[in-house]
């Protein structure tokens, strides 16, 4: 069975996009090697050459140190200032050297906010303090009697001022690589080991090496924190694209976007699902009171004056007209008329609005039967302990090991329900058309096969009815993975014949 045939622990409505993970584990260690080693990363192959492997914590600090190292083997820096230039350039090591190569050492240390190491000798860590700078008072709060400390560019602090500068940078800010010299027109950066060496609080070392990893993680386009809570694994993959990935903690989920495992609804249109049911009076506000920008989509809200709209997402500057939407550049045309645009704007707003009431029914039966199998689906995943829990029972006189059939058979039945749950989100957005029967007709098969399953298991399983339960159970199980293969293989087929008409609902507001 491959990992797109394997469901996810517990679907929810909202999404895990987020490159802050929270991480546990030794970083500094092959504590983790246990888990996950280096020589023997859990690696999965699709049949369509998608590639991914989970990654432990200790897999990827010793990754960027593999990276640290290949740099420092062509410029012979020392790892602290390489980590520091790597990060700058967002762990891209080629466009690094491209940068070097191409520019003199002093304009590339400069624009890497690093002080050149071949010009001046940058002071170590202050593992040991310099005595010679005990003299000078501290530029924070002008004490001369304590150990003092800087980082090669003239401004000197004393230990516990800098302890303080980083830890509230740190935990106040949430900062990492980005920390300059206290200086107030200094742009030197604070590098890792100077960082470590300062600060003597676990929580915030913890912290900032956590933060670290997500900064590296965040810069690899193809690498995904694990949206499971607590989870501290990563998900390496040969490219970015909807395929289903597994953790080591079970967890699965969509690479492309971090939702739990969603076929066969795709991507964009689960997340226009889900901002429809999650938040039906916010959905309805932005219905009426935004327009989105014809060319980038951002949702943009007029406040007053002209009709004149300039789009301020900076990747995109496309002006266009408020009243019809089209291209600014074309009022100035004499064959151009812009209230002809406006009006059958506005006929086709009355007639969706004339159908507002059928739309509120459509989503709402769309959305009771999505909810329905996902309460379904979480009910069912508790029957395996429950049995257990009764065959534990010495009284019924049944053995544990005669019953193992009920976990591939629980397992079969909620991959079903996850199927079933998405494909409601996909049918909600499908056209009337032939395709849509044939797919219609395949998800009530699915569903009957999936709901007699269910009941089967709901018996009470004593010595007496154990075989005939099996039996059926098995039976069952087989036709539903069946069933299942059938309705995604006719989904998968429509993809690539081009069947299905699915756009993000444009639709009047449902609530």
């Amino acid at each position: 069975m491959s990992s797109n045939d394997k469901t996810e622990a517990s679907p929810s409505f909202i999404g895990n996009e987020s490159p802050s993970q929270p991480i546990a584990g030794n970083w500094d260690s092959e504590e983790e090697t246990d888990i996950v080693s280096p020589e023997t990363p859990c690696q999965h192959v699709e049949p369509d050459d998608f590639v991914y492997k989970v990654l432990s914590v200790y897999q990827i600090v010793q990754h960027q140190r593999d990276i640290i190292d290949e740099v420092n083997n062509v410029l012979n820096l020392s790892p602290p200032v390489a980590r520091t230039i790597l990060n700058h350039f967002n762990w891209d090591k080629e466009r690094l050297l491209e940068n070097y190569f191409e520019s003199t050492p002093h304009e590339f240390f400069q624009r890497a906010q690093v002080l050149n190491p071949f010009e001046i000798d940058i002071p170590s860590p202050p593992e040991a303090y310099n005595p010679s700078l005990d003299d000078l008072a501290c530029e924070i709060c002008f004490c001369s009697d304590l150990e003092h400390f800087g980082l090669g560019c003239g401004h000197n602090y004393c230990v516990e001022c800098w302890k303080q500068y980083l830890v509230n940078k740190t935990c106040s800010e949430g900062l990492t690589h980005t920390i300059t010299c206290p200086a107030a027109n200094c742009n030197i950066l604070v590098d890792y080991a100077t960082y470590l060496a300062l600060v003597d609080d676990l929580k915030v070392v913890e912290r900032y090496k956590q933060l670290t990893a997500n900064t590296f993680v965040k810069c690899n386009t193809l690498m995904r924190w694990c949206p499971a809570p607590n989870c501290s694994y990563v998900i390496e993959a040969n490219y970015m694209g909807p395929k289903a990935v597994e953790c080591k903690c079970g967890h699965q989920f969509c690479f492309s976007c971090g939702e739990n495992w969603h076929e066969p609804v795709a991507c964009n249109l689960l997340k226009n699902w889900l901002s429809i049911i999650e938040d039906p009076e916010t959905t309805n506000w932005i219905y009426h009171n935004t327009k989105k920008c014809p060319q980038c989509q951002v949702s943009i809200q007029k406040f007053g004056g002209c009709e004149h709209m300039v789009c301020r997402n900076l990747s995109c500057l496309y002006q266009f007209c408020w009243l019809c939407l089209q291209p600014w550049r074309w009022h100035s045309l004499d064959w151009f008329r812009c209230r002809l645009f406006a009006e059958a704007a506005e006929r086709r707003a009355r007639l969706e609005q004339e159908n507002s009431s059928d739309t509120r029914v459509r989503v709402q039966y769309y959305k009771d039967c999505y909810i329905s199998h996902m309460q379904s689906m979480k009910k069912e995943r508790k029957l395996y302990a429950e049995i257990q829990a009764k065959i534990n029972d010495k009284e019924l006189g049944i053995r544990w090991i005669e019953v193992q059939f009920l976990r591939d058979a629980i397992d079969a039945m909620c991959q079903c329900r996850s199927i079933l749950m998405y494909s409601y989100v996909f049918a909600f957005y499908l056209k009337n058309n032939n395709q849509k029967e044939i797919f219609e007709y395949n998800q009530k098969d699915l569903e009957t096969a999936t709901d007699r399953i269910s009941e089967c298991l709901q018996q009470e399983i004593t010595v007496e009815n154990l075989y005939d339960i099996k039996k059926k159970v098995i039976e069952l199980s087989q036709y539903c993975q069946q069933r299942r293969h059938v309705l995604l293989s006719y989904v998968r087929e429509g993809n690539e014949k081009g069947w299905w008409d699915c756009k993000e609902a444009t639709l009047p507001s449902p609530f």
